[in-house]
């Protein structure tokens, strides 16, 4: 029965651990779809309505976006039930032994869907703010070459129009350059954080191999503090003999 409940444990944690790289690899791809989308729209502006190459490309990415929100929405969903599953396993009568233990492993697995759930969010997010600008200068545009064609006249409002719709557009690109790099610096954290997750998993797996070191050293400290409780009562006898002889 114990062997059975430590197998199905570890196929939980099999499965979480999973779960985890597979959300890992999707929000590295989900972000990169995120900068290049904002790339583009500065590049191509989508919002000449003669070409339909941007409109295309832009239409693309949309369907793209919202097949990987799809996605990794089903994956973190999975993995929420996964953890559910790791929390009921906890409370099973018969694994109170090694009840703390379990509930560090858990704690992990719950604070990494945190994490991947607050980045997912996040993206997901600046994802849309950006379509949603991009989509409102387009129309902006669309709006001033409308009233161009319509009236004929180059007249002073027009270039002042456009003239703004230029600085925004100046403005826009400084902060898309922005989130670039905020995006390029996040991927680099994710993957340190994944170099650290491995190092981790690395230190707690030799800790769970060879338990006899850990106590051997503490058979050690013990073994100290009891030759230095011994010495101490030895030097206050001979403090307190001396001081009985010198005051006889």
């Amino acid at each position: 029965m114990a062997a059975g409940s430590s197998n199905y444990w570890e196929d939980l944690r099999k499965q979480a651990r999973q779960l985890e790289n597979e959300l890992d690899l999707k929000l590295v791809s989900f972000s990169k779809l995120c900068t290049s989308y904002s790339g583009a729209a500065t590049r191509d502006g989508r919002r000449d309505s003669s070409d339909t190459t941007p409109l295309l490309n832009g239409s693309s990415q949309d369907r793209m976006f919202d097949t990987m929100a799809v996605e990794i929405e089903q994956l973190l969903a999975k993995l929420t039930g996964v953890n559910d599953k790791m929390a009921e396993y906890t409370s099973t009568p018969g694994v109170t032994s090694l009840n703390a233990a379990l509930m560090h492993t858990l704690q992990r697995h719950r604070d990494i869907l945190q994490d991947y759930t607050h980045e997912f969010n996040k993206t997901k997010a600046n994802f849309i703010a950006i379509r949603e600008r991009e989509d409102l200068l387009g129309s902006v545009r669309k709006d001033i070459e409308s009233y161009k064609s319509g009236s004929g006249v180059n007249n002073r409002r027009t270039e002042l129009f456009l003239k703004e719709h230029d600085h925004l557009r100046n403005s826009d690109r400084l902060i898309e350059d922005t989130i670039s790099i905020a995006m390029a610096t996040k991927e680099n954290v994710t993957s340190q954080r994944g170099m650290l997750k491995t190092i981790q998993s690395k230190v707690n797996s030799l800790a769970n191999r060879f338990p006899a070191i850990n106590s051997l050293v503490q058979r050690i400290n013990l073994r100290k503090r009891r030759d230095t409780l011994i010495l101490g009562g030895v030097i206050g006898i001979c403090t307190i003999l001396l001081l009985l002889y010198a005051f006889h």
